[in-house]
């Protein structure tokens, strides 16, 4: 009976390893090979030429700004998530926060770069309100179309992924955790180091993780925004896929994919344990 039911469930789930297998196995597979093969056969020269030079500054630029917008994305979204971690649910605070989360974290790509744009662009209209006001948006170092730009941009939509990956660890801190502090005479501040800190800290983690993959793998808003002029990872690899790349180095491409994949699963991994962790005191 116990193995014919784990027959059942795996035939349940075969449409979705089928689909994992065809549109995520097989192109990794591509690349993976793609990526040591040269004209004259394997070689690893692609890799070499991913991770130095212009394509090497790739990496680099993209590890910064992921970092920036994931670190203050996941501060701001924290404390967001602990505003309305209090409230009650069906309170209007609550369901106007987590219904704006929800559609905002998915609002990104060039739709996002254009009302950007035509908010805070060179002519725009926040900027031309802001500046017949007596505001200069340049004098605060907030140039739209630089890494700058990109950080605020990518903050408009990595908040409010935090604030949905961050809250249901928030709702898992039970109340009985704090009266039972509280009558060992514990303060608020001890409670949060000793208790809610360590608890918090395996899904803040994990959520921080997320959020770096996700910038990380960002392609539509930057490509729309910049025009390719910041050297990012997905932008180069678009750019290679395009044909603008040296004869003999269609490969370098498939190197790049490669070394974003290495990079992004390992941040998910992370994430995947994180979550795990998590699990075992929100049961």
């Amino acid at each position: 009976m116990a193995d014919r039911r784990r027959w059942a469930d795996l035939a349940g789930l075969s449409p979705f390893l089928l689909y994992v297998a065809v549109f995520l196995g097989a192109p990794t597979v591509v690349l993976a090979v793609g990526a040591f093969r040269g004209p004259d056969g394997w070689t690893l020269e692609n890799l070499h030429a991913a991770f130095t030079g212009v394509y090497g500054q790739a990496f680099v630029v993209s590890t910064e700004l992921s970092l920036i917008s994931a670190v203050i994305s996941a501060v701001v979204g924290l404390a967001v998530a602990f505003v309305i971690s209090s409230a009650p649910d069906d309170g209007p605070l609550r369901q106007t926060v987590s219904t704006a989360s929800g559609v905002l974290a998915n609002f990104g790509g060039v739709p996002l770069a254009f009302a950007f744009i035509a908010a805070f662009g060179p002519v725009g209209m926040a900027t031309r309100w802001l500046a017949g006001n007596g505001v200069d948006i340049s004098s605060f170092s907030l140039h739209l179309f630089d890494l700058s730009g990109l950080v605020v941009v990518y903050l408009y939509f990595q908040i409010p992924l935090m604030v949905l990956v961050i809250l249901p660890a928030l709702e898992g801190l039970r109340p009985q955790w704090v009266e039972a502090a509280r009558s060992l005479g514990s303060s608020r501040f001890q409670y949060w180091r000793l208790v809610g800190g360590p608890l918090l800290f395996p899904p803040f983690a994990g959520a921080l993780l997320l959020l770096f993959a996700n910038s990380f793998a960002s392609y539509a808003t930057a490509a729309a925004l910049t025009s390719g002029s910041i050297p990012l990872v997905p932008i180069q690899i678009g750019q290679v896929m395009s044909g603008n790349v040296a004869a003999g180095q269609e490969n370098v491409g498939k190197a790049l994919g490669l070394g974003a994949i290495v990079l992004v699963a390992l941040a998910m991994a992370g994430y995947g344990w994180a979550q795990r962790k998590t699990t075992r005191w929100l049961r």
